[in-house]
């Protein structure tokens, strides 16, 4: 990018700088010996032209829309058309949470984001013993088909893409979106959105398990073949770094192990007899906007690059459309605190601008009290606030790609592409993800970063305000959304009326159908379709998948 009588030029400047910042550190030292980024990636003092002596424009960044898309995949970005907003939520009842959503269109969101409670995201109705003081209190209780109608009630979903975060039961939950949509006339054709869908992390994170690890990568790519065939407009995975960092992840694990997992899904899909341009241009990914500012842009434009370069190369895939990794963000859960919850608003400003100039095409800003319960309408107006304060008064968005060819971000970019690839290629050598996993390798990678920060914090070596520094005697209060305790026996008596009403006998021929298929190599999603459209709950179609594969039992190891 340089000529080298230039880089000439710049080697002696640096080092006349560097003798006289010596000179002057004498007198009044920096405040850290160190400094790093959040994952300890170790910052120099300076970048120059030397940090990109080796790069090329046209092979490393080149233009918005080009390849390798480091840029971005829009060729106008956010001056053609804004990311989505999609604030998350889900509580108590499918009543409650379409209220929130029907709140949220109205002050401006365009997206919808469904969190499910507990039983839901592990496949257990609400009347099972399993369930029993979890209804509804992180997100919404989907039992039926009724509470999928009831949960999208009066919501425009031929023309609002919908993201569902589940990923055991997920190919359920989604047989019941388009059952319901169905009902409603509306052929599954039309219906665009996103299931998250991406079990792989969660053996490597989030540890919502239902089945191992290689049934439950079959049941991911029968929706990835259901999908590409017959809902064209929906991204059958988003393949999440999100839970990843969540778990204690750097940002460059966070990248490595979720391009992995990418990886993976794309080589099943393949090995399915599925053409690469056929599906890849539907994948779509979910990662974590995190507190360090720069190294959260430098991860998403490495992470765009690396994968075009993974598709074209790798894959051999011919359509541009392929390369590109359209991804959504939701800031750092991990990252709000219980102390001076006020300062949380500051946090996800920030992270969620980083998110904007890193390119990213949806987003979630998390609320001010989302580490004490489920958000308030209040503090949920806020986060959205948050993002069109950034949209319409920050005038971030009129530049595509501020930051390119910024000495610090390129480098930066490069560093974390070089570091993920370095884990990548243990990953290949192990034959893969799925074996990584069964070795409990990104686990242990995982838990060892973990503990490193946590070290960090304790020693104050990184600060979090108001944890570690800055404390003070009594956080402000904060209006807590409680659920209703009455809910649950709501709940019950719901599921347990359309169990006692439904034609049973069709229901248990629907389940049987369906334990046919997944003992053979029938793609279970047309039998699902057929089951919950005959009443058939979450939990006994669940049922059948746990005594077809099995059950998972995570092993524990550290």
């Amino acid at each position: 990018m340089f000529k080298e009588d230039q880089l000439d030029k710049v080697k002696k400047g640096k080092g006349a700088w560097q003798r006289e910042l010596s000179s002057q550190l004498s007198l009044m030292p920096e405040r850290k010996k160190r400094f790093s980024t959040v994952s300890d990636l170790e910052i120099k003092d300076l970048y120059t032209p030397e940090d990109l002596s080796e790069m090329d424009f046209e092979k490393d960044i080149s233009f918005p829309c080009s390849y390798p898309f480091t840029r971005g995949v829009q060729p106008s970005m956010y001056r053609g058309r804004l990311w989505t907003m999609r604030m998350f939520a889900g509580l108590g009842s499918a009543e409650d949470t379409n209220k929130r959503f029907h709140f949220l269109v109205q002050q401006g969101q365009t997206g919808l984001s469904t969190a499910f409670d507990m039983p839901t995201l592990m496949g257990y109705d609400t009347d099972s013993p399993m369930a029993r003081g979890e209804c509804g209190k992180c997100g919404v209780a989907i039992d039926t088909l009724e509470d999928m109608e009831i949960l999208f009630k009066g919501l425009p979903i031929d023309r609002i893409t919908t993201s569902m975060t589940i990923n055991p039961p997920a190919s359920v939950i989604w047989a019941m979106y388009i059952a319901m949509a169905e009902k409603r006339g509306i052929p599954r054709k039309k219906l665009g959105g996103t299931i998250q869908n991406d079990m792989l992390k969660e053996f490597a994170a989030q540890k919502t398990f239902m089945c191992p690890p290689r049934p439950s990568v079959r049941l991911v790519i029968d929706t990835v073949e259901f999908g590409t065939k017959e809902v064209p407009r929906w991204n059958t995975i988003s393949i999440s770094g999100y839970h990843i960092r969540e778990a204690g992840s750097t940002a460059v694990q966070e990248l490595a192990f979720t391009l992995a997992d990418g990886l993976a899904y794309t080589q099943a899909a393949i090995g399915r007899g599925l053409n690469v341009d056929d599906f890849a241009p539907r994948l779509s990914f979910f990662f974590n906007a995190h507190s360090d500012f720069f190294e959260e842009i430098a991860k998403y434009r490495a992470a765009r690059r690396m994968w075009a370069r993974f598709m074209k190369e790798r894959f051999k895939a011919d359509n541009p459309r392929s390369w590109w990794l359209r991804f959504h963000t939701q800031t750092a859960g991990c990252s709000l605190t219980a102390q001076q919850p006020y300062n949380n608003v500051i946090r996800t400003t920030l992270q969620a601008l980083s998110a904007v100039l890193g390119g990213t095409q949806s987003l979630h800003t998390n609320s001010l009290d989302e580490v004490l319960a489920i958000p308030t309408e209040e503090a949920a107006t806020i986060a959205l606030r948050t993002q069109q304060i950034i949209a319409e008064e920050s005038g971030v968005t009129h530049s595509i790609d501020p930051l390119g060819g910024s000495y610090f971000v390129e480098a930066l970019t490069n560093e974390m592409e070089t570091q993920a690839m370095e884990y990548i290629r243990r990953i290949d050598e192990m034959g893969g993800m799925i074996e990584a996993l069964e070795r409990h390798y990104p686990q242990m990678e995982i838990a060892d970063a973990a503990y490193k920060f946590q070290q960090q914090i304790d020693r104050r070596e990184k600060i979090m305000v108001g944890v570690n520094k800055y404390e003070t005697e009594e956080a402000p209060p904060v209006e807590i959304l409680k659920i209703d305790p009455e809910l649950e026996s709501r709940q019950i008596a719901r599921t347990q009326e359309i169990k006692n009403n439904r034609n049973n006998k069709k229901v248990r021929e629907c389940l049987d159908r369906l334990g046919d298929a997944c003992a053979g190599q029938e793609n279970v999603m047309p039998f699902l379709i057929e089951a919950v459209k005959e009443q058939a709950t979450l939990q006994e179609c669940c049922d059948v998948y746990r005594k077809v594969f099995g059950i998972y039992r995570d092993p524990g190891i550290y």
